[in-house]
């Protein structure tokens, strides 16, 4: 029969049951536990510093025993990989679904000619472009849940009009506010992941989630051979391009509503954790040294931002990223075609593509995790195949079609340097208005990168080794700057330890819950 621990604090009560903790070890931890004014609700800040009233009541007691990280990690793994997983997908499938529309004659239908088409493509990271940065002051500022459910509800209506356009100047604006509200997604999960894992578990959670690009393009290209095999004569609904919108759009208006509802904002206000379990969440990030968020704009940190040389290698190196991502979510499906293979056969392939992305993010996220300071080296494993996968695109005779073909499935790898940039900023930018700042000039290269990507495919050029060329010198260029970020990251290490010792693990952690910035806390150490 189960025995009974009750504490009683000036607030209130809590009663275990010794059967809930495996070891002696742990009922003891209650019973050591001295609570002092533990609030019935958590708020979810305490002035500017989210988290920070929490961190401070955690470090009223012992560590979180070994038992209870399982138990909380496990319970964040259950719930917000899910939601972060979907979020994703369906951003990737919305604004891709242009490339599968185009299949189906939508530019004929439009009256899009000579580089039309390309325009409307970049549009969509015009609007991006535009909107990120305030969608990260209001994800600061406002719970994450509200300002992605909004926006989620937003692009999912605009994909839908996107049906409705019957010429190149209304597909030209839908694309360009599409843009500017799915701009909330990536960016705002990216910082989202440093506020509810640990540094060692960021990789594998971050590489998961963003396998989404990968299961998006499963999903589109299955869902884009499925309509493919409509015979248009017999058919009574509409066009299949605009079919294809309809399907994406009721699905992400569906889903956005949800976020609204469900999405928590931080371990502070976790519905799915218990008081306990929040005071606990909060004290296992705290130990990152990088703090949750802060409501403070911070004009000092976001000068340190743009003076930092880390900010730029990786600004530099996702617009080496995103000029062949330009490429890729909008001409796959022609550049396969060009390859003699018919519209269905394509978009199969393109499958197989998509498949090894999903793969190679996976295998990256699980052995940066395991294996200390891999993280740039995964990263560089990636780039490289890249640069092979493209050179040989691009120098291959026209008549290897399979070795161009599996050449073309390689660029797909370019998601674990894509992803692990992304985790750089997350582990190793502290202060909310910096990590917020540099997360925009990366995104603005995103942009950027997507904007001049489609102009680099030329319809009257097949193969498309113009196209080849430029994710050649892109891919090189990344992989250039990812390995100046390790040199530089690596030699501050180096010279601090040199001058001040062994880092102090709880004062980090107490600079970073104040929101101090990397090169404020003495005590920092960046992950490779």
């Amino acid at each position: 029969m189960a025995t009974n621990i009750t504490r009683t604090t000036t607030s209130t009560s809590f009663t275990y049951s010794a059967s809930e903790f495996s070891t002696d070890k742990e009922k003891v931890w209650i019973e050591e536990r001295e609570r002092v004014n533990v609030p019935e609700t958590i708020k979810e800040d305490d002035g500017d510093n989210v988290g920070l009233e929490q961190y401070k009541q955690a470090q009223q007691g012992p560590e979180i025993t070994p038992a209870q990280n399982r138990q909380i990690l496990r319970r964040i793994d259950l719930i917000l990989l899910p939601i972060f997983l979907v979020t994703q997908t369906l951003q990737y499938i919305d604004k891709t679904a242009l490339n599968y529309a185009n299949l189906f004659g939508m530019s004929k239908v439009l009256g899009m000619s000579g580089s039309q088409y390309s325009t409307v493509a970049s549009m969509f990271y015009v609007g991006y472009l535009i909107a990120q940065e305030p969608f990260g002051i209001l994800l600061g500022k406002y719970p994450a849940g509200r300002v992605l459910g909004t926006s989620c509800v937003v692009w999912g209506i605009a994909v839908l009009t996107m049906a409705s356009c019957f010429n190149f100047a209304g597909a030209l604006v839908n694309r360009l506010f599409m843009g500017m509200f799915e701009a909330a997604v990536t960016p705002g999960l990216s910082l989202m992941t440093g506020f509810w894992w640990t540094r060692q578990e960021i990789p594998l959670r971050q590489t998961l989630w963003y396998t989404a690009v990968g299961w998006g393009g499963v999903i589109g290209g299955l869902m884009a051979a499925g309509i493919s095999k409509i015979n248009e004569a017999t058919y009574g609904g509409p066009p299949r391009w605009q079919l294809i919108f309809y399907i994406l759009g009721s699905i992400t208006i569906a889903w956005g509503v949800f976020l609204f509802f469900f999405l928590s904002d931080s371990p502070g206000n976790a519905k799915f954790l218990n008081q306990q379990q929040r005071i606990l969440a909060v004290g296992r990030v705290a130990n990152n040294a990088t703090g949750i968020k802060s409501k403070k704009f911070k004009r000092e940190h976001m000068w340190a931002a743009l003076k930092d040389p880390k900010s730029w290698c990786l600004t530099i190196a996702m617009l080496g990223s995103s000029i062949p991502n330009g490429i890729l979510t909008n001409f796959s499906s022609i550049i396969i075609t060009d390859m003699g293979f018919s519209d269905f056969h394509a978009t199969l392939l393109d499958c197989a593509g998509r498949s090894l992305q999903i793969i190679s993010l996976i295998i990256a996220g699980t052995v940066a995790t395991f294996f200390p300071n891999t993280r740039l080296l995964m990263a560089t494993a990636g780039n490289i195949i890249c640069v092979i996968g493209s050179a040989t695109m691009a120098y291959l005779p026209e008549s290897y079609t399979w070795g161009r073909l599996v050449s073309f499935w390689l660029i797909n790898t370019q998601s674990v340097g894509f992803a692990l940039g992304l985790v750089m900023i997350s582990s190793n930018t502290a202060g909310y208005t910096k990590k917020q700042v540099t997360s925009a000039l990366v995104f603005a290269a995103y942009c950027i990168g997507n904007i001049i990507g489609p102009y680099m495919v030329f319809d009257s050029e097949a193969p498309r080794r113009s196209a080849s060329i430029a994710m050649l010198a892109s891919y090189s260029a990344k992989l250039f700057c990812h390995a100046l970020l390790g040199v530089i990251m690596y030699g501050i290490n180096k010279r601090r330890d040199a001058k001040y010792g062994p880092p102090d693990a709880k004062r980090s952690a107490d600079a970073g819950m104040r929101d101090e910035t990397e090169y404020e806390n003495k005590d920092f150490r960046f992950v490779l």
